[in-house]
């Protein structure tokens, strides 16, 4: 079987009417598990907001609330089934939403998640407690990772960004600071987009969403990073671009094709 996974964050839970672009678009690419970050008031009278999303889409959800930050979830479609699931809160500065799925090669298991947005050694905190806590065979860690991959030049692209937001994206030595992808891969996992992506792979900003913290700079900050067993069985991985996806959120959603 193909199973398609599609990584979006949709801003402020697609408040100010876009929550519509956001299910029409998800509607059209028909992904079999979505994983989806800033999910704000998705949780709000007993979170009713995140099964109306899921029941419009056909698809069972599974949210994680945010003590800090803002809740991120997992949605997945029949006949595909949530067997295990779990929300990790205290340890990060929005969420994390773990689900376990059976597919034929075995238990698969997705990890939406949303990284520290404001400082570097938080964030790599971050990512290598959940590089060491999910670890099958079978795992991708995706979402917003507000991070830096460590093999692209960064430099021209953030002195593009108001000195604010460019520091958001610097070590103590004022070079770019690209630990937290770093962390994954000597963990193990794989970033998917280096090996199954086309196209540039920026994610932010949208044409017509906003994200003025990242300026005119152009960024990768959205990843789908899995166990190697899992990167093998990678077939494409693409960014989603046009339509709705250009005024829907500030990030564009990233999708990989899996061969289970």
């Amino acid at each position: 079987m193909t199973l398609s996974l599609l990584t979006w964050n949709v801003k402020t839970g697609g408040s100010g009417g876009r929550l519509d672009g956001i299910v029409a678009l998800l509607t059209r690419e028909r992904p079999d598990i979505v994983a989806l970050q800033e999910l704000r008031d998705f949780q709000r009278h007993d979170r009713r907001r995140m099964r109306e999303v899921a029941d419009a889409l056909g698809m069972a959800g599974f949210l994680a609330p945010s003590v800090f930050g803002q809740p991120v979830g997992v949605l997945v479609r029949p006949p595909l089934t949530i067997a295990g699931r779990s929300a990790v809160r205290w340890r990060l500065h929005h969420a994390a939403a773990a689900v376990t799925v059976p597919t034929a090669a075995g238990p698969l298991t997705v990890v939406s998640t949303h990284l520290n947005p404001f400082r570097p050694y938080r964030r790599l905190r971050e990512a290598r407690w959940l590089a060491h806590r999910y670890r099958g065979p079978l795992t991708v860690i995706t979402g917003d990772l507000n991070s830096l991959d460590p093999h692209t030049a960064h430099t021209e692209r953030l002195a593009r960004l108001p000195e604010l937001y460019r520091r958001r994206h610097l070590g103590a030595d004022g070079r770019p600071d690209t630990r937290a992808i770093a962390s994954f891969a000597e963990a193990g996992f794989v970033d998917l987009w280096r090996s199954a992506g086309t196209g540039d792979g920026l994610t932010v900003p949208t044409t017509r969403g906003g994200g003025h913290e990242f300026s005119n700079a152009g960024m990768r900050l959205d990843y789908l990073l899995a166990r190697p067993e899992l990167a093998a069985r990678a077939r494409t991985a693409r960014v989603v671009r046009g339509d709705e996806a250009e005024w829907a959120s500030d990030h564009y959603p990233l999708r990989v094709e899996l061969d289970l």
